[in-house]
């Protein structure tokens, strides 16, 4: 703030012009403070759409809105005081006092709080990192794989392509399960000149069990009828893939009481592929 020489003493221009440097320097600091609320009160919802997109439960605990909102007050705070404190050190000025030399207490006791919030905000910094990074390493351990879940499911056989595709079409039979279709994806791609390995898809069901599944849910239409996947992969391994009627349930709200209705898929393709 500015000094005069003796009391009474007529202020300069200079004077009034530091004190509205010294106003300026308050009202920096107190738009500084929101700016940084506003950003750390917008880091949890970060963190939030962060969740979503990774799928990695940060488990945030909603402190960052807070402390946002308080550094948010503290910067209005700070302006208020300036300019009050202008207000009156004007007034002095007009009047002649002298302004003493003395320590502000006020600056000491912001530069305090100030250390304080980054102190706070570090440790807050690096617990959500400890959090981020423990969450992914298990995720990558593999407690990641319910959220990824597509729905399909996969079932080893014990026989060739060829071999599991027939005992699926024997198993229909027997149950009196209509076979529409059977697309084989691989031979298709040998008479366009490409390569594939053995892949074949089964499409099945039965109207008296589907019609009243897609009465009751009529999206599920575009999943019905029923199908089977038999496959074999770069390995030479072959695999029954199919979906779920767990999945199907979620997907397009079936009833559950004609769940029963759509998992015949199940099994199907596990006794096609003992």
């Amino acid at each position: 703030m500015a000094e005069f020489a003796g009391a009474n003493q007529k202020a300069q221009i200079s004077d009034y012009l530091a004190a509205e440097r010294t106003l300026l320097a308050w009202l920096r600091t107190g738009l500084a403070l929101m700016g940084f609320g506003f950003v750390v009160a917008r880091f949890g919802l970060f963190l939030q759409e962060l969740q979503v997109a990774q799928r990695v439960p940060l488990q945030s605990s909603g402190f960052s809105l807070w402390f946002g909102v308080l550094l948010i007050v503290m910067g209005v705070g700070v302006n208020l005081l300036a300019a009050w404190r202008h207000s009156h050190l004007v007034r002095e000025l007009n009047l002649g006092e002298q302004d003493r030399s003395r320590p502000s207490a006020r600056v000491a006791l912001i530069g305090v709080i100030l250390a304080l919030v980054g102190l706070a905000v570090a440790g807050y910094l690096i617990s959500v990192r400890r959090t981020t990074s423990l969450n992914l390493s298990q995720a990558q351990g593999g407690t990641m794989q319910p959220a990824l879940d597509n729905g399909i499911k996969k079932v080893a056989s014990n026989h060739s392509v060829d071999e599991t595709v027939e005992r699926v079409k024997e198993i229909l039979q027997a149950k009196g399960i209509k076979l529409f279709a059977l697309v084989d994806h691989s031979e298709e791609a040998r008479k366009a000149g490409l390569e594939m390995p053995p892949t074949k898809l089964l499409i099945f069901g039965s109207p008296l069990a589907g019609t009243p599944v897609m009465v009751a849910a009529p999206s599920i239409a575009i999943d019905l009828p029923l199908k089977i996947l038999v496959a074999q992969d770069s390995q030479g391994k072959v695999w029954v893939s199919y979906n779920s009627a767990a999945y199907l349930q979620e997907r397009h709200g079936v009833p559950q009481a004609l769940v029963q209705n759509i998992a015949a898929v199940e099994a199907v393709a596990a006794t096609a592929a003992e």
